[in-house]
């Protein structure tokens, strides 16, 4: 029988997980040693790379001295939740990493409580200990009172704590050591992560816990063996989470080795491995024995907090700049994305609009960038909290956020989030000078704050919040205050005209970029939306005089990105998706019905 451990690597979003994994992978021998590796090489996909952080958890499997390690690294940004509570179902210990400067983040809260849940025994590793700001003292009790606050058992609070600087390979058990390699830290993982319960001689018990896609094979469940064995060409029953059986042949069965995913022809309990065979196999499911099937519990995800509506383009650019524009390519794509995204929701509302549902901003905004890259078009409205009720009770999602400011911005930053609805728990300094400022606020107040916190704060302020539970609704809450620039033709910018705007506010377009009637072309500097014309040219004479024309400079339009969109948006405006650019319309293009729209909204009011 195989010695196997299983762990996942949990922190909070840049503590280090991909670059300790990329670490465990060179220093076990997983890599030759005449091999070229990137950088952070379990980020896999563009976007992860390009913004350095993990979006899908992904595993590996290394052998050090007799035994195999499967590590799962999982995503560390809260949006992401829903992927770190089920890999965590499928591990025996989890090596949860700290930044030695940094400390107990909001994420490391959230992917701890879950850890403790299940009993699992954390292996801390203070990383990032060669910051010259690093204080592993005060981290190790910042990390030792969050799990007393967390209720862990007596086992749990022994555990043990690493010291290292994954960048620069070495861990450590006493900061005093000699700074050499990884190996203590493999050493830990033999001996406090426990092995695989469950038995090669039982009846075969299978768990998927995320799914791949194969263009040959079709479906891939990625699972563990929580007992008995599976075999390449046998039959198997899926058990669905709903309770349905099928029968079906596993057709390829695939083993974990480093980044490599090689054929096996057999694997047995405790292990890790993906397995295609199943045509509608899905997360939660459970692959038992044909002659007794016992189904696995299936997996219970968090419910979706934040909901945002797809709809098709149907801009007068509509179809100049994207090749997949009409309504069953977008519902296609959604659909397809649901079926390996199960911390997501959809459905369609008719007009050729879809309404997606997920845990933030972020995981919908890589959704629209990853469909914007395959060559989609579409248009996106303002995220909206997903508001329940119960027993006649309107009850909305609060956060959990912890700012980092600079002293002298703790006043402002105090100021902004109480008129969002935000209560301060706590307000802690720190020692490179910073405030650290806790709050508890209704998810709709961090709607489009995160760009006006950065300008209030220099750039210098960091926030990061978590999902913390439903509770009664707070009312309503202030959102942005200036208005927009609104183009009143079509056509292309010309400088002059932008030139004479500029007074007016902040400018999103530069000269011959595209416009039409009803597009957002800038940020106004008054409250109230401003009709502009961003096409009149100079008037020309050829009347000529001693002095010379005045000259035209222009100041950099503000670049536009899809995240920051969608957080500038109001109720009555849309984002224009396309492959290419990135731009904001209003919801009504006819300027005389935005009037009769606004003027009925005053009268209610």
């Amino acid at each position: 029988m195989q010695k196997i451990k299983n762990i996942a690597v949990i922190a909070h979003v840049d503590h280090g997980k991909t670059t300790l994994v990329d670490q465990l992978l060179q220093q076990s021998g997983t890599f030759e040693a005449h091999k070229e590796v990137q950088e952070r090489v379990m980020d896999s996909n563009d976007i992860e790379k390009e913004r350095g952080i993990t979006i899908l958890s992904k595993n590996t499997a290394i052998t050090y001295k007799d035994h195999k390690i499967n590590i799962i690294d999982t995503p560390g940004h809260a949006d992401f939740g829903g992927e770190v509570e089920r890999v965590l179902k499928m591990v025996d210990g989890v090596l949860l990493l700290v930044d030695a400067q940094e400390g107990v983040m909001p994420q490391t809260k959230f992917v701890l409580k879950k850890a403790i849940e299940l009993n699992l025994i954390p292996v801390v590793v203070i990383n990032k200990i060669d910051k010259d700001a690093a204080e592993p003292d005060r981290v190790l009790d910042e990390v030792f009172d969050l799990l007393v606050a967390l209720d862990a058992s007596e086992e749990q609070l022994e555990f043990p704590v690493l010291y290292a600087a994954a960048r620069n390979g070495y861990a450590k058990l006493h900061m005093e050591d000699e700074n050499v390699n990884m190996e203590p830290l493999f050493e830990a993982i033999l001996e406090h992560v426990p092995s695989p319960s469950g038995s090669a001689d039982n009846d075969t018990q299978v768990q998927v816990f995320t799914l791949d896609n194969d263009n040959f094979v079709g479906r891939i469940g990625i699972a563990r063996i929580f007992n008995g064995r599976v075999k390449k060409g046998d039959e198997y029953i899926l058990v669905k989470a709903c309770g349905t059986k099928s029968k079906s042949r596993i057709s390829k069965l695939i083993g974990f080795r480093g980044l490599e995913r090689i054929d096996i022809v057999e694997a047995e309990a405790g292990d890790i491995v993906a397995i295609a065979g199943f045509s509608d196999i899905d997360v939660g499911d459970s692959i038992c024995d044909l002659k007794n099937p016992v189904p696995l519990d299936p997996m219970h995800v968090e419910e979706p907090t934040l909901s945002v509506i797809f709809s098709v383009n149907d801009g007068p650019l509509a179809g100049t700049e994207g090749k997949h524009v009409t309504s069953n390519k977008l519902h296609d794509r959604l659909a397809k994305e649901m079926e390996t995204n199960i911390a997501m929701r959809m459905e369609p509302l008719g007009d050729a609009s879809y309404k997606v549902s997920g845990r933030g901003e972020l995981q919908i905004g890589i959704l629209a960038e990853n469909m914007r890259r395959e060559g989609f078009e579409f248009l996106l409205a303002r995220p909206e909290v997903v508001i329940r009720e119960e027993n006649g009770v309107r009850m909305e999602p609060f956060e959990h956020l912890v700012v980092d400011v600079p002293s002298e911005f703790q006043g402002v930053a105090i100021e902004k989030l109480g008129k969002r609805k935000g209560e301060m728990t706590s307000m802690i300094p720190m020692p490179d000078g910073t405030v650290r400022i806790e709050f508890e606020i209704p998810a709709r107040g961090l709607i489009g704050f995160r760009n006006e916190f950065l300008t209030d704060t220099k750039g210098e302020g960091i926030m990061n919040h978590s999902y913390l539970d439903y509770r009664p609704y707070s009312g309503t809450v202030e959102t942005r205050t200036p208005g927009a620039l609104v183009s009143m033709d079509d056509g292309e910018a010309v400088a002059f005209s932008i030139f004479n705007l500029q007074a007016r506010g902040v400018m999103f377009i530069k000269p011959q970029d595209k416009v039409y009637s009803g597009m957002v072309i800038g940020e106004s500097s008054r409250p109230g939306d401003l009709d502009v014309n961003p096409l009149k040219g100079k008037q020309l004479t050829n009347m000529r005089t001693s002095g010379a024309d005045e000259a035209i400079k222009l100041i950099p339009p503000r670049a536009i990105t899809l995240e920051s969109a969608m957080e500038w948006i109001e109720d009555d405006e849309l984002v224009e998706v396309t492959p290419i650019s990135i731009r904001i319309r209003k919801k009504s293009l006819d300027p005389n019905v935005r009037k009769r729209e606004a003027r009925d909204k005053k009268n209610n009011k």
